[in-house]
């Protein structure tokens, strides 16, 4: 399940009706979705708030659908929600009425039911399909309404908070997909040479020394990854950041740059470093760009980083509390004080970790 949320700073949008909220949804999820079904998330004055997006389920797994939807909508209270299934399927034969309905209604019913039987509003139901939007509860609707062209408020504002929109899922994925052939071969050498150059300057000088001389490799390579800059840290450089973060200290450190006026450049900087490691060095990396990114609001692109934290190290305990206050909704103003609440050694909650008690 893919959750997004609007980040603080992002300028307030109403979205408009219909087609208009068809047509926000790659701004919403920061990519185009496909054969999906999503729930928009309405405060006051439709003010978007959470947007979750599902794969289609297989049949018999819509009632079950519908209640993990729920359960994750839950925590941020909305008044109301649109519902939207996302699909080239064809209309789907309708033996009663000797004619066809638009497809997925059973879905569409087993989450409307459960989003009243929570208190939340319906406001619409609507189909997207080959570039057109169809109202669920509009008979009259036949043939669909076009989904409007041009630049929207909301795709102008995302550009304006610097959110680039991805064509596909598949193409947030391709941007931390590691680098392959050769490259990857040349990284590899570079990361074993640096580690090995790492734990001799750890025994000679001790890990104050250490940490000092590995957290200044950090900052420099952050510089690199400011917009604008003409140099980008080459395999060393990034190898270097991976072996630091890597160290539980310098990670709690290095999660503080996702979250200020650095967030530009750490979220460069994670991702390069992504491309360029190999496993299980590229787990701490991959945590911080989680941070990052939903810092500002893309939960996609934390919860696939968060999918590369845990399929370098399974039983990572701060990838495991991510993805639990991911999938629980946590908002990102709150992600501050949520961090801030956990220990210090492994980034579990303070009840679970190792300074608890």
């Amino acid at each position: 399940m893919d959750h997004d949320l609007p980040p603080p700073d992002r300028p307030c949008v109403q979205v408009s009706a219909g087609p208009g909220i068809a047509a926000a949804l790659p701004q919403l999820l920061g990519f185009a979705p496909e054969e999906s079904l999503v729930v928009v998330a309405l405060g006051g004055d439709r003010r978007v708030g959470l947007t979750l997006r599902v794969d289609l389920p297989p049949p018999g797994r819509e009632r079950a659908l519908a209640d993990e939807l729920v359960d994750a909508l839950r925590p941020g209270r909305p008044t109301a929600a649109v519902v939207l299934v996302v699909t080239e399927d064809p209309d789907e034969p309708w033996p009663v009425l000797q004619g066809s309905t638009l497809p997925r209604l059973a879905l569409l019913h087993e989450v409307t039911a459960a989003l009243v039987r929570a208190g939340i509003r319906v406001t619409e139901r609507l189909l997207v399909r080959g570039g057109r939007c169809w109202d669920y509860d509009d008979p009259a609707d036949g043939a669909g309404r076009t989904l409007p062209s041009g630049t929207s408020a909301l795709a102008a504002a995302s550009a304006y908070a610097g959110q680039v929109t991805a064509p596909d899922r598949a193409a947030l994925v391709a941007r931390t997909a590691r680098v392959s052939g050769p490259a990857a071969a040349a990284a590899v050498r570079v990361c074993a040479r640096i580690g090995a150059g790492h734990a001799a300057r750890l025994s000679q000088v001790g890990w104050e020394q250490w940490a000092e001389e590995s957290w200044a490799s950090v900052l420099t390579a952050l510089e690199l990854c400011r917009p604008g800059s003409r140099t980008q840290p080459d395999d060393e450089a990034l190898a270097r950041v991976a072996w630091a973060v890597g160290d539980t200290e310098l990670r709690g450190r290095a999660l503080t740059l996702g979250l200020g006026e650095d967030a530009a450049a750490a979220e460069t900087l994670w991702t390069e470093v992504l491309r360029r490691v190999p496993a299980p060095l590229d787990v701490a990396p991959a945590t911080l760009l989680a941070v990052t990114a939903w810092s500002r609001g893309d939960g996609t692109t934390a919860s696939i980083a968060l999918d590369r934290a845990l399929d370098g190290q399974p039983g990572h305990p701060f990838a495991l509390t991510l993805r639990a206050a991911l999938a629980a909704a946590l908002p990102p103003h709150d992600l501050r004080r949520f961090l801030a609440g956990l220990d210090a050694t492994d980034h579990r909650p303070v009840a679970e970790g190792r300074r608890a008690g």
